[in-house]
């Protein structure tokens, strides 16, 4: 039973796209991981770029992750006839 809404929408439902996701997730990871490793302490760019690899991937499998979690809970629960 869906939650109920005070907006309706004319849209049909849709799953969200995981790739995306993922992409978006990236591009914060590496904006995180830049302000992390070049804030305060001026480090060389060479010396950080792993660990900024490191957070855009870890932030691109975790948007990835989360949307694709809601696309299932999405199928089973609040989209049941469209499965």
């Amino acid at each position: 039973m869906p939650l109920p809404s005070l907006y309706v929408s004319e849209d049909k439902p849709r799953e969200w796209r995981v790739a995306r996701a993922a992409a978006y997730g990236a591009v914060l990871g590496i904006i995180a991981g830049s302000i992390k490793t070049l804030g305060p302490s001026h480090q060389a760019i060479a010396a950080s770029v792993p660990e900024i690899v490191g957070v855009a991937l870890g932030f691109a499998l975790l948007c990835a992750g989360a949307t694709a979690l809601r696309n299932f809970i999405a199928r089973r629960l609040i989209w049941p006839e469209l499965s």
